[in-house]
């Protein structure tokens, strides 16, 4: 089981600390700091997957449970996956493609289950273009989330459950797809983990 190296600010210090508390003799003071920290890195786990393996799938970008699923004005079609502070907090590509566009946009932290959260918490916009067309996920940051982590930038090409980045302490992703291209697979309420879990099929060939 892989531990993320972002999790080494969050546990480093309660491990130094338990480690000094057990070097002078007080062990039982020793409990909280280190659980603490085995806390910090049980949140940035990152297991070893792989990904689901059928072409004409777009697989989960995250692990967590469907809270909504909605046809857009536009045409395209959102599936939300929301992620509680016990979920694995690394996010995977749903499709292979490449990044066209990512864009930050500053907001609020409101709870990311609300949907209002989509249009007005901090957020994390890439655009991929794929063999079927163009898709977008959308990180968010929620109540507790502060801090989203996203590794993708224009030009990089990513393979079907790569990771792409991964979001602090409870939050959501939103996953748009063209709703005319795809079959929808996925169900309200539905647990799902990242770069496994199908959410809709390609209705045509690459």
């Amino acid at each position: 089981m892989l531990i993320r190296e972002e999790a080494l600010p969050f546990a480093g210090p309660p491990a130094v600390c338990g480690a000094v508390l057990v070097a002078v003799g007080h062990p039982f003071w020793a409990i909280l700091p280190l659980l603490g920290a085995l806390g910090a890195c049980a949140f940035f786990r990152d297991p070893e997957r792989v990904a689901n393996s059928a072409e004409d799938v777009v697989i989960a970008p995250a692990d967590g449970k469907i809270i909504k699923i909605d046809e857009q004005a536009d045409g395209r079609l959102l599936i939300s996956v929301f992620m509680s502070v016990f979920n694995v907090h690394v996010n995977r590509a749903p499709t292979e493609g490449t990044t066209e566009i990512v864009s930050y946009n500053p907001g609020k932290f409101m709870a990311a289950w609300a949907d209002k959260a989509s249009m007005d918490n901090e957020q994390t916009r890439i655009v991929m273009a794929t063999p079927r067309g163009q898709i977008q996920v959308v990180q968010i940051a929620g109540l507790i989330a502060r801090r989203i982590v996203c590794w993708a930038h224009p030009g990089r090409r990513f393979a079907r459950g790569e990771r792409f980045g991964l979001i602090r302490f409870g939050s959501r992703v939103d996953l748009y797809l063209p709703k005319a291209e795809v079959e929808i697979l996925a169900t309200l309420g539905q647990v799902t983990k990242a770069g496994v879990t199908p959410l809709a099929r390609w209705r045509t060939a690459p």
